[in-house]
């Protein structure tokens, strides 16, 4: 029902920067969205959150993130982006996007596939 697609992933130096953007769709029916958020999982480690940001704007980041990277949303473009700064081996994992919304009245989450980033040293 719930389309989840994350974008911009990549290959990048120490130092440098990347943008993720996440758009989300339904075919057929409407959707409202809720939250939207960014999640991390490193091999072998349990998945963590980076980044929410909620309808009314709020935003909470992880403290490995604070002030590297930055969470915002096109309300109109159903799309969610996560601009990261100052990257560091560390934060090579997956990242995935998060969307609660809610369709026929029913409120779920979704996930979408996933993007890798990879940091080099």
């Amino acid at each position: 029902q719930v389309q989840v697609v994350e974008s911009g992933g990549g290959l990048v130096q120490a130092g440098g920067s990347l943008r993720l953007s996440c758009a989300a769709s339904a075919s057929g029916t409407s959707i409202s969205i809720y939250a939207m958020g960014w999640y991390r999982q490193a091999p072998g480690k349990q998945r963590e959150l980076v980044a929410t940001i909620p309808g009314n704007g709020d935003t909470t980041y992880a403290d490995s993130v604070k002030g590297r990277f930055t969470i915002s949303r096109d309300n109109a473009k159903a799309t969610v982006y996560l601009s990261m700064n100052s990257l560091k081996p560390e934060d090579t994992a997956v990242y995935l996007c998060n969307v609660r919304a809610a369709v026929h009245f029913a409120i779920n989450d979704y996930w979408g596939q996933g993007t890798q980033v990879t940091v080099s040293s």
